[in-house]
């Protein structure tokens, strides 16, 4: 087992836990003029979790967390911080912190100016802040940086500087506000494990906002998924992916397929929507093949083949109507289909009822 820093010497934010939760939010609205950004949010979110709030651009997301840090009141409903009503604080008289997009560090500070700053303001003893501020820079892996500027430091650095300065303050809750938008594919990859860690290690309340599903599933204990100013779903990265609450979102985290009516009839064999991830399905052209048991299966033509390197995507017009898409693991080159002809198989249990709307 790792070895353990005692109480006093922990890593800056960790909190004991309570039986309240860190986020509570009921009934939770916000109008603008006509438009309902917000329009009825109850959620709980507990002590110490990775929560990400996933959605696409005017879903409400980023509205909540506005709300949540203070820079929003709402028009409706309450905000709870383990137990205390926050609705109508401002900012500084929550205890939490925000950082976001485009780091806002001041430039012509040093980076552990830049992390002792917040401490300042609230006139907290020289020494003290200096210390605070070295335990932060140390645990976003920076405690050789202090004396560089903003702008001799790459992106992630960057962000991580925004990350220890409110890691000093030891917030009950750290907002995160599309933290990792700026950065390269490459960085941005690296920053999401890199971030995840430090939520373990610090073990505070992370609510972190994006609209890049592989992003909330990578990181997330758990997971809301906005559209429309309403959740339509709050679960594990798994229950979300693999058993999505409605068509929205099976569609939005992810790739997924989607088949109702009578396509689903004559495929699955019973009305209703169903729901069936591309790398669940299996591909080739033996069309006089029939489904194995527990399988389900259905003819098509390949109208579209995607070389995406790690992975081939095949688009599938069925026989019965409707289209598949299916991905398959480059591990040859891409199969050529005589006449683009295919047979798909699948698991039952992959094809997931979804509940439709109404």
């Amino acid at each position: 087992m790792p070895h353990q820093a005692p109480a006093e010497t922990r890593s800056p934010g960790r909190r004991p836990q309570t039986g309240q939760p860190a986020i509570r939010l009921t009934g939770l609205e916000k109008h603008f003029d006509k438009v309902r950004a917000v329009d009825g949010v109850d959620l709980d979110i507990p002590p110490g979790e990775f929560f990400s709030m996933l959605g696409p651009s005017g879903s409400g997301k980023t509205t909540v967390l506005r709300m949540i840090a203070g820079f929003e009141l709402p028009t409706a409903g309450t905000i709870e911080l383990e137990g205390k009503d926050v609705s109508q604080l401002a900012p500084f008289d929550r205890d939490v912190n925000t950082v976001f997009q485009d780091y806002a560090l001041f430039p012509h500070m040093t980076v552990q100016q830049n992390v002792e700053y917040g401490l300042k303001v609230k006139r907290v003893a020289k020494a003290e802040r200096r210390e605070r501020a070295k335990e932060a820079l140390r645990t976003v892996r920076l405690e050789d940086f202090g004396d560089r500027k903003p702008s001799q430091m790459s992106g992630g650095q960057r962000q991580r500087v925004a990350l220890a300065r409110a890691l000093v303050n030891r917030p009950k809750v750290l907002l995160l506000d599309e933290p990792l938008g700026a950065l390269d594919l490459k960085l941005r990859q690296t920053m999401q494990v890199e971030l995840k860690q430090i939520q373990r290690e610090v073990g505070i309340t992370f609510v972190f906002v994006t609209h890049d599903q592989d992003e909330a599933l990578t990181m997330s204990d758990r997971i809301a998924v906005f559209n429309a100013g309403r959740i339509e779903q709050v679960g594990t990265p798994v229950e979300v992916y693999e058993r999505p609450a409605s068509a929205f979102v099976a569609g939005f985290v992810g790739t997924s397929n989607l088949l109702s009516g009578r396509s689903a009839e004559a495929v699955i064999g019973r009305p209703g929507l169903y729901s069936i991830r591309p790398e669940k399905i299996r591909i080739d052209g033996d069309l006089a093949s029939p489904a194995g048991p527990g399988e389900t299966s259905a003819t098509g033509s390949v109208t579209d083949v995607v070389y995406a390197g790690s992975t081939v995507r095949y688009a599938v017009a069925l026989d019965a109507g409707g289209q598949l898409s299916v991905v398959r693991q480059n591990t040859s080159e891409p199969t050529e289909f005589a006449d683009g002809r295919v047979r798909l198989r699948w698991r039952r249990e992959h094809s997931f009822q979804v509940p439709e709307a109404g």
